[in-house]
């Protein structure tokens, strides 16, 4: 099953994929552009995990490091497939990442990786945009370059795990205006999928609705404002988004308050 949650008419729906766009929960079919699209759950701690490709690691001139190297992300980060996200007019290198996000369905603590994947509610796509110019450094990325408002999208739809056979088995690229500029597979993760929630259940407790955005591949590259963004991971979907100059300070709705459940 694949599932979103969309604003439409002032209410919060959740959706599910139509011939002509997505169908909301009281059986009203819509096009893509008639809602506004949120993150396709609620999410509750985000994590996200920093050169885990090592091609990406090597074309930034850095090395991967032995241990996951993981930071978090505040919940004004996120916003939904379609979404805009501000180039800062003081930004020399600002560029996309194409990540597969993990969304943990049970609570974990102490999970061997064996067992790992049955604590996965579903997969998302996932673009984190990053700053380069403000990172303090390559290995402890800050607030400014990491944290910034509706800079992190997800979407659009969440996947049940059901439904994805092998988390490692995907194909990821990025088109910016309709040109293929990064392609990459989950197989050359240096930390998988199972890994990962091994490594972050040995010393903190994982809840439902806890995120993990698993790095990027090679290929990014700097975007200007009026590009158009569409990072897409094969059987999971299509998100796209808009870079704008954060001088417009384009008018963007505020995501949903959480505990706030379909409007039906």
């Amino acid at each position: 099953m694949r599932r979103a949650r969309v604003i439409y008419q002032g209410r919060l729906h959740s959706a599910v994929p139509a011939t002509a766009g997505l169908k909301l929960d009281d059986g009203r079919e819509l096009r893509e552009a008639d809602v506004i699209w949120l993150p396709p759950f609620e999410a509750r701690t985000v994590f996200a995990v920093a050169l885990n490709y090592a091609a990406h690691a090597q074309e930034l001139a850095m090395q991967a490091q032995g241990e996951p190297l993981v930071f978090l992300k505040g919940a004004r980060s996120l916003a939904g497939h379609r979404s805009s996200t501000e180039r800062p007019t003081d930004a020399a290198f600002m560029h996309y990442e194409c990540e597969l996000a993990v969304v943990l369905g049970r609570t974990a603590r102490h999970v061997g990786a064996a067992d790992a994947l049955a604590y996965v509610a579903g997969y998302t796509v996932a673009n984190d945009y990053a700053v380069r110019d403000y990172l303090e450094n390559y290995y402890r990325p800050n607030l400014r370059a990491k944290n910034r408002d509706r800079a992190t999208l997800l979407g659009p739809w969440l996947v049940d795990a059901s439904e994805v056979d092998d988390p490692q088995a995907l194909e990821l690229r990025t088109l910016v205006n309709g040109q293929i500029k990064q392609q990459g597979y989950t197989r050359d993760m240096i930390h998988g999928v199972a890994a990962l929630i091994e490594y972050l259940s040995a010393f903190m407790t994982l809840s439902p609705g806890d995120v993990v955005l698993t790095g990027t591949p090679a290929g990014v590259m700097n975007v200007a404002a009026g590009d158009e963004v569409i990072t897409e991971i094969v059987g999971l979907g299509r998100l796209r988004s808009f870079v704008v100059d954060e001088r417009l300070r384009a008018d963007q709705p505020p995501p949903a308050p959480l505990g706030v459940h379909s409007g039906g």
